[in-house]
């Protein structure tokens, strides 16, 4: 359907077009700039533009697709850095200068290369959506192919040798032809035979979350913090030590900078699961603060689509996105631009829903080929003002199974990660208590409840020394704020720039294990009459106990 533009106003367009579907995909102009149907009128549509409209003009034409905004999924998205749209950031770059430039849809997926194709299947089989055709080699991983959706019937042939993305890879009795690559709609979830519950563990490296907050493979968590809390190397960090199989990293809004010094590691270091580069296990999805905010919205719903795609082949797949407010920053700029209902502070009344059915795409899921994959995420909020109250916070809140409270005290004090250990929680503890018995039975749960209950001793104390001094509270109490500090600078504090960035469970407890072990025999030895000067030092003790 082919119209013309009657009005701009922003990123958003009036066009003459009948017959547009809502949610419809659009080029608009003579640029073929992508935009989305977001409202239907008689003799009139109003078009969402992804790209700056600058220079766009009236008259100029308005043709539709036919389908929704899609991805493209197939081998070759491993390692790709894309932008909100999928488009390659490589491809879109300015030969004038390191800035993008406006273009059409761009293919995110290289049809001139060859990929050794080994089927697994035969002629005569019959296919149902989501069963494995085959497989190719993609970095570390098989690349399964998977029938697309919507595909049914008896196979007539399959290929049996190399193959590119632009022919099919096998044909039904039908005459229907297996591409080896699919599109699909980003605001569509895609589907499942079965969902789980989640019961493994989420490593992260990080010990105040493995330890006291522990996440679930297929959960979700959300870190919310002020200016300067360390939201976005703490993200950078969980990025490049969680043991997951497939990373997808979303730079929602964030400083160009950060995602080019992230680029910069990410091609360099070394995952330490299995030694290779962290890019070749990585797909990064960057919509930066200078690129065009209207694209922004679509970035996350780009980004889910392309890790429900490899979680399908079996993977288990972390999803991270920094930060979801500048995402819901860009639902209200395009929500006022509609001149829709504002709810509180300017935000769509429909924001706690759109948030609730985005984090609900995470979990653990048997896909139709049989295999179960998992899909975790991690949000950063930027709450202005760090007011937990608002309400991208207290959205994210009602969903997610997690809540990582980055405290502005904290990293005062160069306390990182500066997750406050009084306000976070988490509530997959339930889930994962077999496993972590199964781990190192008892030793996991006990040690973390006694350190729980240390810190909290602490917090009490802290305030009687406030009035009477440290000198003046008894040495069991000095003793336990000195164990209580030690837990908090050996243990809950981290260098990400360090050989301590990342901790492995075997490690993360050898750690606590130790200082707990100190606190219980210089415990006892003070009973006996030790003085608590001599304990400190280590000479009243028969080992130190404290990992120096």
């Amino acid at each position: 359907m082919t119209g013309r533009i009657t009005g701009i106003s922003g990123p958003t367009v009036s066009a003459d077009a009948a017959g547009l579907k809502l949610y419809e995909r659009v080029f608009v102009g003579h640029a073929m700039l992508t935009g989305e149907v977001v409202r239907i009128e008689k003799n009139r549509s109003v078009i969402q533009v992804y790209e700056n409209t600058r220079g766009l003009a009236v008259s100029e034409p308005v043709e539709g697709t036919g389908t929704p905004l899609t991805v493209r999924l197939g081998p070759g998205i491993l390692s790709g850095i894309f932008d909100g749209l999928q488009r390659p950031l490589q491809t879109l770059r300015d030969e004038s200068g390191p800035f993008i430039k406006t273009a059409k849809a761009l293919n995110p997926l290289d049809f001139s290369r060859q990929w050794a194709f080994h089927r697994l299947i035969k002629e005569g089989d019959t296919l149902h959506p989501g069963d494995i055709i085959g497989y190719v080699r993609e970095g570390p991983f098989q690349h399964t192919i998977l029938c697309p959706p919507h595909v049914q019937g008896k196979l007539s042939w399959v290929a049996d040798k190399d193959i590119r993305l632009d022919s099919p890879v096998g044909a039904l009795e039908d005459g229907t032809e297996i591409p080896g690559y699919h599109d699909w709609p980003v605001r569509v979830r895609r589907p499942f035979r079965k969902k789980r519950s989640p019961s493994e563990r989420l490593v992260t490296g990080q010990r105040v979350i493995d330890f006291l907050f522990p996440i679930a493979r297929g959960g979700t968590a959300i870190m919310p913090g002020g200016f300067g809390t360390g939201k976005t190397i703490l993200d950078q960090s969980i990025a490049k030590f969680a043991d997951v199989d497939i990373v997808v990293y979303v730079g929602c809004g964030e400083r160009g900078n950060e995602i080019a010094e992230l680029i910069e590691e990410f091609e360099l270091l070394k995952d330490p699961w299995t030694n290779r580069t962290l890019m070749e296990r990585t797909i990064l999805c960057v919509n930066t603060s200078n690129m065009p905010v209207a694209a922004r919205e679509a970035s996350i719903y780009t980004a889910v689509s392309m890790a429900e795609y490899y979680r399908d082949m079996g993977l288990h797949v972390l999803m991270l996105a920094d930060s979801i407010s500048r995402w819901a920053e860009a639902l209200r700029e395009i929500s006022s631009s509609l001149e829709e209902l504002p709810g509180e502070e300017g935000y769509p009344t429909y924001l706690a829903s759109r948030l609730s059915g985005f984090l609900e795409r995470a979990g653990v899921v048997e896909s139709g080929g049989g295999k179960a994959g998992s899909l975790s995420m991690i949000l950063s909020v930027s709450p202005p003002g760090g007011d937990f109250t608002e309400p991208v916070t207290q959205s994210c809140l009602r969903t997610s199974g997690a809540f990582l409270m980055l405290d502005t005290a904290l990293a005062h004090r160069r306390h990182f990660p500066a997750i406050n250990w009084f306000q976070s929680f988490s509530l997959y503890g339930s889930e994962l208590l077999e496993q972590e018995r199964e781990m190192v039975p008892l030793e996991w749960e006990e040690a973390r409840s006694r350190c729980k209950d240390i810190l909290q001793k602490e917090e009490g104390l802290r305030e009687v020394a406030e009035i009477v001094g440290v000198e003046g509270l008894q040495d069991p109490d000095r003793l336990l704020m000195h164990v209580a500090e030690t837990i908090r600078l050996r243990f809950l504090s981290q260098n990400a720039y360090t050989e301590d960035a990342f901790s492995a469970p075997e490690r993360t407890l050898s750690i606590i294990r130790g200082i707990l072990d100190f606190y219980d025999e210089a415990s006892k030895r003070l009973k006996e009459g030790i003085p608590l000067e001599e304990l400190l030092t280590g000479k009243g003790l028969r080992g130190e106990g404290i990992e120096r």
